[in-house]
């Protein structure tokens, strides 16, 4: 339909307004010539008649020399011969008004029988080539929808299958076999009896303190299992974070890392000031013994020292990683300009995404990595809500998705995209069944939806 229908019809639209155009051009040309032979005859005719009133006036002022006694002979044979030459003007325009008539008529006669008619003719052909291309296409419009309407009905018979064999009972037992936590239900908590001590003897106190005491300890570990236990209707236990932060997506990691790197600045920093003022202190006492001793604050600038050290290391340790991170968001930033630039290469190994090397197992690629990835409920026994889709994406390139946290997918798969590229060279998708993942941002083809916050269109 689209290259049949469509595309011809956009074709032989553009065909017919340029031989409109040409026709009408031609009409124009037309008329402009017609004007041009009515300006010169009317000219002509102007001419003429004003060549006819100067020959009156010769004629006139001749008559009234010759009718007069005292006129010269000179002056009555000036008088006639400018009468002759008036007269003998008036003729050529004559003429030349006639042949200039005559000239127009004949135009005239051509364009309103013959130019304008003819031009009209082809107008009207060319609307019923357009009239018939219109009929052939919509012949081609209806056959491609009679093709089409078997495999929606066979569609929409298979949607109404598989709608009537859903059973709600098997459905369930599937979510449950995969929800399913396997805890055991705790146990019944022991009495304690607080009055024993009020009627025992000392021997007998003393033996049942320390089966009492036994009995506690079992009773507060119970409690303690139960409550770890129960977390499914209450707070959910969170996983335990790395500590270089390598669980969440780079842009993240790297602004944990870097919120990190400030506070231990702000607290090496503070260290620092408490050194100062211990150093300051301990001259002070060295110069005037009465007021302490200096030995005192050895221990406390010692562990000063050593808080600075271990500040110190911490801070060269997250700067570490902090560059790593940077580096890896750079490169893919890299491999993605490369990728635009060439996309064919004749050695090594080159992915869709633009990172190239002679050697398998030097390429490195890692999506943003998912942790605390749970399929029990969440907490307060409340499911977060999914996030919106932002717009959708085509692959371009075939993903397998091996690592965790990204998601598989075929060439020319459409998926919904929940979160943008934020620089790492990733973006996050989601399928139709609601299965998610990151995917190279260099093998989809995004379109985001214009009135989603910070819409853009790129590839």
């Amino acid at each position: 339909m689209a290259h049949r229908v469509y595309g011809e019809l956009m074709r032989y639209a553009h065909d017919l307004k340029t031989e409109r155009k040409m026709h009408l051009q031609e009409g124009r040309k037309a008329q402009q010539y017609l004007d041009m032979c009515w300006k010169q005859m009317d000219n002509s005719k102007k001419k003429f008649e004003r060549e006819c009133r100067e020959a009156e006036k010769a004629q006139q002022s001749y008559e009234r020399l010759d009718n007069d006694t005292n006129a010269t002979k000179a002056d009555v044979e000036k008088a006639k011969q400018q009468l002759n030459l008036r007269t003998h003007m008036a003729d050529e325009n004559k003429n030349e008004y006639a042949a200039q008539l005559q000239n127009f008529n004949g135009e005239q006669h051509k364009h309103f029988y013959v130019v304008i008619p003819q031009i009209y003719k082809q107008l009207q052909e060319m609307d019923e080539r357009r009239t018939i291309k219109l009929s052939e296409c919509y012949r081609g419009f209806a056959d491609s929808e009679r093709k089409v309407i078997p495999i929606i009905s066979k569609c929409l018979e298979g949607m109404v299958l598989a709608a009537k064999s859903v059973d709600e009972r098997r459905d369930s037992q599937m979510v449950v076999d995969s929800f399913k936590s396997g805890f055991e239900p705790p146990g019944d908590f022991p009495f304690e009896d607080y009055s024993q001590h009020i009627y025992r003897t000392i021997s007998d106190g003393t033996i049942s303190a320390s089966k009492q005491e036994s009995g506690k300890v079992d009773a507060k570990t119970t409690v303690g299992k139960a409550k770890g236990k129960l977390w499914l209707f209450g707070k959910k236990p969170k996983g335990t974070a790395l500590e270089d932060f390598s669980h969440l997506p780079p842009e993240q990691r790297r602004k944990k890392l870097q919120q990190r790197i400030d506070e231990l600045n702000r607290e090496l920093q503070k260290e620092s000031d408490q050194k100062e003022a211990l150093n300051k202190m301990k001259d002070v006492y060295e110069k005037n013994p009465q007021m302490g001793d200096p030995g005192s604050l050895q221990p406390k600038l010692a562990e000063t020292m050593n808080n600075i050290d271990r500040l110190r290391m911490e801070i060269h340790k997250n700067e570490a990683w902090l560059s790593e991170v940077e580096g890896k968001t750079g490169g893919r930033g890299d491999r993605r300009h490369s990728s635009d630039i060439n996309h064919l290469v004749t050695q090594g190994r080159e992915s869709p995404e633009g990172s190239y090397t002679d050697d398998a197992n030097q390429e490195v690629r890692g999506p943003p990595q998912q942790h605390g990835h749970h399929n029990e409920f969440d907490d307060d026994f409340e499911d977060d809500d999914p996030l919106p889709a932002i717009g959708h994406c085509k692959a371009i390139y075939p993903f397998d998705g091996h690592n965790e946290g990204t998601l598989a997918m075929k060439e020319g798969e459409v998926l919904y995209i929940i979160e943008e590229d934020k620089g790492d060279g990733w973006t996050r998708a989601r399928r139709q069944n609601g299965e998610e993942g990151y995917v190279p941002t260099s093998y989809i083809d995004v379109t985001l939806e214009k009135n989603s916050k910070g819409a853009v269109t790129y590839i």
